[in-house]
């Protein structure tokens, strides 16, 4: 942006901090704010995108905040990823030093390309038995990004975030980029910027965070994101104490929404109700975040083809439930078809058990959500299944299992042996009588059969009647030669094929061919 007027004033940096699970983002936000957000996230996984705040002292003495932004780092967060690189000023890329550069650090790479920022590299973990940072600048480079020491543009700071080693090195590298970016904001104009993550909070509402990127939020402004509008009153910074303003690049959390705005949407501001209704009118009709149930369906059987599993699905936050979906598409084959039903944010109720109960063998799922107590005599008179999780890869793994056990049962014909035909005895119409010889498994009295031919099936018959020397058998097996009376229109000739057919029924495959 160009400081070119009055209005334009230096605004702190937005970082946004990247890279794949477990290489220790979370903990570099903790050892930078002083103050430990890991152990509130289930299994150590930062299930939310956070924003957050922190005032740094440079080697001058001086102070200066910077803003960062925390996205999730494992395969299901990928959007939400995307979206911290989308209004980031400035991206860290951490990675390990101890495990190099893994799937998600390419995502994140190739987020960060598409957003157009700069980043800094930071190779963390350097304090474990097995760290080699010149591994990573290596792999790096194989991938054409050149850290400063291998010829590129790169800034790479090798850190320990749980010891503190080389923090502060990483943040005054930081804040250098930021100078050369001369980020700056109009803080006279109105205020702006974008829904970083929504929610439903039971006790409070609809809950959203919201990064300002132009202009002053302040208390009693109306913000509009989308459909959504809510009055500036119950105002907190990221650490949920009271405010009255928010300037550029500030991180604040608002409660009041007339419905859960979606993530990732620009808000504006109005200065009263009605303002904000009349600016939510004239604009196009927008998707709200949760979507209308499906009209319901009362099949029970299904035709031959990809088995279809019903789930109503349940999350607290917008960018949770965007997350489940994605990986509930990734379950997804040639003999699979997921249908989300209802989807939504809030607690799992009895209209969403009736909206399940509509069709047989559907589930509900929730992430960090309750179970209200009226949907569960709801579900149990449907016969519909409830379950909620706190981590999402286990809510992953219980649909993969409840999709197994729910398919239905299926019939199929298997070919338990073949035979190739030596000799034609009779030929009168349809009824053939022929001589042959089994050449693997076994040829079964009265079953179906496949006549090939040239490697192509093209008839098909049955076996009337089976001998095995002067004797009728009921199968003959590898390696024996036989005669076979066969009912079939088409004319069998010597070096056929006939393949032995059985049906057996099992459960249906819901597995990738």
């Amino acid at each position: 942006m160009e400081n070119n007027t009055n209005k334009q004033h230096t605004r702190p940096p937005i970082i946004v901090v990247m890279g794949h699970i477990d290489h220790g983002k979370t903990k570099l936000l903790d050892t930078i704010r002083k103050e430990n957000v890991i152990d509130k996230e289930s299994g150590g996984i930062t299930q939310h995108i956070g924003a957050y705040e922190a005032e740094v002292e440079t080697a001058a003495g001086e102070k200066k905040h910077i803003t960062f932004l925390d996205t999730p780092g494992h395969g299901a967060f990928s959007n939400m990823r995307r979206r911290g690189a989308h209004v980031a000023d400035i991206a860290i890329l951490v990675v390990a030093a101890d495990d190099g550069v893994k799937p998600q650090t390419l995502e994140a790479l190739e987020a960060i390309k598409t957003a157009g920022i700069p980043f800094v590299v930071a190779i963390n973990k350097i304090d474990k038995a097995g760290a080699d940072p010149d591994r990573v600048k290596k792999e790096l480079s194989e991938k054409e990004v050149f850290v400063e020491d291998w010829g590129g543009k790169v800034p790479a700071i090798p850190i320990s975030a749980k010891e503190g080693t080389g923090i502060q090195d990483l943040l005054e590298m930081l804040l250098l980029v930021a100078e050369i970016e001369n980020l700056t904001a109009d803080a006279n104009a109105p205020a702006e910027g974008v829904i970083i993550e929504s929610h439903l909070e039971p006790k409070r509402g609809n809950t959203a965070t919201l990064l300002v990127t132009k202009g002053i939020l302040k208390h009693g402004d109306f913000v509009i994101a989308g459909n959504a509008y809510s009055p500036v009153r119950i105002f907190e910074n990221f650490r949920g104490q009271p405010i009255q303003k928010a300037p550029p690049s500030t991180p604040v959390r608002i409660t009041g929404f007339n419905t859960i705005p979606e993530v990732g949407v620009e808000f504006k501001t109005a200065h009263t109700k009605k303002e904000a209704e009349s600016i939510i009118s004239k604009q196009p009709e927008q998707k709200r975040s949760s979507s209308p149930a499906v009209a319901p369906t009362t099949e029970t059987t299904e035709e031959a083809g990809p088995h279809t599993a019903y789930l109503v699905v349940k999350a607290d936050a917008t960018g949770s439930l965007e997350a489940i979906e994605g990986e509930l598409k990734k379950l997804e084959n040639e003999n699979l078809i997921i249908k989300i039903m209802k989807k939504g944010v809030g607690s799992i109720n009895e209209d969403d058990a009736k909206v399940a109960g509509a069709t047989m063998g559907s589930a509900i799922v929730g992430f960090h959500v309750r179970v209200e107590k009226e949907a569960i005599p709801t579900a149990e008179r449907f016969g519909v299944a409830i379950k909620t999780f706190t981590i999402i890869y286990e809510l992953l793994e219980w649909v993969q299992a409840h999709i197994e056990e729910a398919a239905p049962q299926e019939t199929k014909e298997e070919v338990v042996g073949e035979a190739q035909i030596l000799k034609i005895f009779s030929n009168k119409g349809s009824k053939q009588i022929v001589g042959g010889k089994v050449i693997s498994g076994v040829i079964k009295n009265k079953s179906k059969i496949h006549i090939v031919r040239r490697d192509n099936v093209i008839a098909q018959g049955r076996i009337v009647e089976l001998q095995h020397g002067k004797t009728e058998a009921q199968e003959v097996s590898e390696g024996n030669e036989f005669g076979i009376r066969i009912d079939s229109p088409t004319e069998i000739v010597p070096r056929d094929v006939i393949q032995s057919l059985e049906e057996r029924t099992g459960k249906r495959s819901v597995s990738a061919s």
